[in-house]
């Protein structure tokens, strides 16, 4: 855990690097809405096992430091989840496209800051919630994100004028989408509007749906929890950013 220095003030965030030098490719890790724990924690570690310097921010730091609620994995599990969703909803109402982009600025500074992160392209990917981040800081920095991924991401092509889609349209890195099925966050509207900006806009990309998969389905902490699909999302995000990166 280390703190850096974000758009409005300190943020706490997770790092994670490969073990024995070097310098290696490095990628933004944007959580989803519970946050920075163990369930993202090990995530950020398979990747650095796989050669990449991970830096995992704690997006609500201006709600405070992680945990973004106490006893969060025990709500997480908890049968009714509505009175976590009301604390986390108005933290993720805050997280409005200018906040975003310009804390996405800070996470790659500290990346480009660090000796064992190499100088070429960046890497980012999100789940839930951080799947919009994701894809949004690939089209608001085009030239230095060359690879960006996002699974079970909600509400990435709605039809408000700040969509994430709009601004993920502005990439010339690659993308791939991994959607959650049967999910109200994200349904096959929102599935074609996505597919259809990015083809118009001549924006590289793969879309797929990972059938029977619900959305969380990559946290192990989650009820939701698919270990096969979630060994897929593996194979897929080590396949782009071990050729794009």
């Amino acid at each position: 855990m280390l703190d850096v220095e974000a758009a409005a003030g300190t943020a706490d965030v997770f790092y994670a690097r490969p073990a024995g030098g070097g310098r290696h490719p490095g990628v933004v890790l944007y959580m989803d809405a519970y946050g920075i724990r163990s369930a993202l924690e090990m995530h950020a570690r398979r990747l650095a096992g796989e050669g990449y310097c991970v830096l995992v921010p704690n997006v609500f730091y201006r709600d405070g430091r992680s945990p973004v609620v106490e006893n969060i994995e025990e709500l997480i599990q908890a049968e009714d989840r509505a009175p976590l969703f009301a604390m986390l909803r108005p933290k993720m109402a805050a997280l409005n496209p200018d906040a975003v982009n310009a804390d996405s600025k800070a996470w790659l500074a500290f990346l480009r800051g660090r000796d064992e992160v190499s100088g070429g392209p960046v890497g980012t990917v999100g789940y839930c919630m951080g799947g919009r981040l994701s894809l949004r800081m690939a089209g608001h920095f085009p030239d230095v994100v060359a690879a960006a991924a996002s699974f079970h991401g909600g509400n990435i092509a709605t039809t408000e004028d700040d969509s994430p889609h709009l601004e993920a349209v502005r990439a010339t890195g690659e993308l791939y989408i991994g959607h959650a099925d049967n999910d109200g966050s994200m349904d096959p509207e929102q599935m074609a509007r996505l597919t259809r900006a990015l083809a118009e806009a001549h924006v590289r990309h793969t879309a797929e749906l990972y059938v029977g998969a619900r959305h969380g389905w990559t946290q192990t902490d989650a009820p939701v929890y698919d270990e096969a699909a979630t060994e897929r999302h593996w194979m897929r995000l080590l396949d782009l950013f071990g050729r794009v990166l």
